[in-house]
């Protein structure tokens, strides 16, 4: 019997590889490691250092634009990904422009009004013109004419190979010339995809500078020997990771890389439950009305006086952050939320359906203290340790969607569902804690797909 199987049940292969994410880390890694020290390297090459460290906005982008060209083009040259029959494209049946020009003007149509829809909704969204989503818009902005112009050559080559070209964006196109019948449920479908990639990828913009700044500027040598500057420096770096591939993965949605939206979350509740957790919701949620760190100081204030505690909680710390950004690097090209790419059973998500949820909440939980109050006050205490377990609650909820919406499209979570309810080592210990506790809960609380 070979590792992966045991009861009755086997570990469904991984429909991403780890190496597409490892490509994209050794990438990313290597360009950090040039705009750190761009001026040492200007100089052994005979030229002239005119810019300092590479740490600006731009330079950021560059990272993310390095990683993803990296990532796809291993997917495509090596792993061949192309030609997945989940693309949904025959390369061997080429039809000629005649034949699609009319499938293609209408998916043009479709897809020009959802990004002049996108583009008005950004307009009306006052948060998006401060702070660091100034950024985002810029680069959006910059960003469109060439995608409309793009857009055309793209369309007209993928339709001439799709199977079925009247896709999501067809329908939608549809709808709006009037000239041929649409699906209702497929414009549902375009929607739902097209709202996901339009507000996750402009707030994955807005982040990828700061973070970026911080690793390549932050002064190593001065801080190796101090366990919180170095573990924060780690943590930092360890979140790039995590931003500069997650963008990747909202940008990258293209059927040759088999990386298309396959479909959005398409229950209520799922998005509730993730954007609660995202600007400009979390700011009056998260950030207000369930705040959990009113007069908590953090891990490093309570432990100062104790350096091999420091040391000690900044390792735990450090590597609650690295599970973190393993599992969004296990995705590779198709990371993003609410959404179903394909289903992921290696790296960490062998060990957890939720690595990512059940790390950030314990960094959370192991960083801030919410239990631990500097003013004293037994009230501050219980509020806080109740609003962050309401957080915890809310990733729960999360899980529970996100396993209702893969339930639903993909036979494969469910043989993943249940090999990780035996044999994961974690999953299948909080399982049969579960049961032991409530039979009858442990039962009811197996997701079912939705009719």
């Amino acid at each position: 019997m070979s590792a992966q199987e045991h009861n009755g049940t086997r570990l469904p292969a991984s429909d991403v590889s780890p190496w597409v994410g490892l490509v994209g880390l050794a990438t990313l890694l290597g360009y950090i490691f040039f705009a750190r020290y761009f001026p040492e390297i200007a100089g052994l090459l005979g030229y002239p250092d005119q810019f300092g460290r590479l740490s600006g906005p731009y330079s950021a982008m560059t990272a993310m634009i390095l990683t993803g060209g990296a990532m796809a083009a291993w997917s495509v040259f090596v792993e061949k990904v192309h030609r997945n029959p989940s693309t949904g494209i025959d390369w061997n049946n080429r039809r000629p422009i005649s034949e699609v020009i009319d499938i293609s003007i209408t998916k043009l149509a479709g897809l020009w009004a959802t990004w002049f829809i996108i583009g008005g909704l950004y307009c009306l969204g006052r948060w998006y013109w401060d702070g660091s989503y100034l950024f985002a818009m810029q680069v959006i902005g910059a960003a469109i004419i060439p995608l409309v112009l793009l857009s055309v050559p793209y369309v007209l080559w993928i339709d001439r190979v799709m199977i079925n070209p009247r896709d999501h964006s067809w329908h939608f196109g549809a709808m709006l010339i009037g000239r041929e019948a649409y699906d209702s449920d497929e414009v549902k479908k375009h929607w739902r995809s097209w709202i996901i990639k339009g507000f996750f990828s402009a707030f994955m913009i807005s982040i990828i500078p700061g973070g970026f700044a911080t690793v390549v500027e932050s002064p190593v040598s001065e801080i190796v020997g101090d366990p919180v500057r170095l573990g924060v420096l780690l943590f930092e770096l360890l979140f790039v990771i995590d931003v500069q591939i997650g963008t990747v993965g909202y940008l990258l949605t293209f059927r040759p890389l088999d990386a298309h939206i396959r479909s959005g979350n398409p229950f209520l509740a799922g998005w509730i439950a993730a954007l609660a957790c995202y600007p400009p919701l979390a700011w009056g949620l998260l950030g207000s009305i369930i705040n959990y760190e009113v007069n908590t100081a953090d891990w490093a204030y309570w432990f100062a006086d104790y350096p091999a505690l420091l040391w000690i909680w900044a390792t735990w710390l450090v590597f609650l952050t690295a599970v973190y950004a393993w599992a969004t690097v296990a995705f590779g090209i198709r990371f993003s939320n609410l959404t179903y790419r394909g289903v992921i059973t290696n790296g960490p998500y062998r060990y957890t359906r939720h690595p990512a949820y059940v790390s950030k909440n314990l960094f959370w939980w192991s960083s801030v203290m919410p239990f631990l109050v500097t003013s004293g006050s037994m009230v501050d205490m219980i509020r806080n340790t109740a609003f962050i377990a309401m957080v915890s609650g809310i990733y729960y909820w999360r899980a529970r969607t996100e396993e209702a919406h893969l339930l639903l499209e993909d036979p494969k979570y469910r043989e993943y569902y249940d090999w990780m309810q035996e044999n994961g080592v974690i999953t299948a210990r909080l399982a049969r804690l579960l049961h032991w506790a409530n039979p009858r809960k442990g039962a009811a609380m197996q997701p079912q797909p939705a009719e």
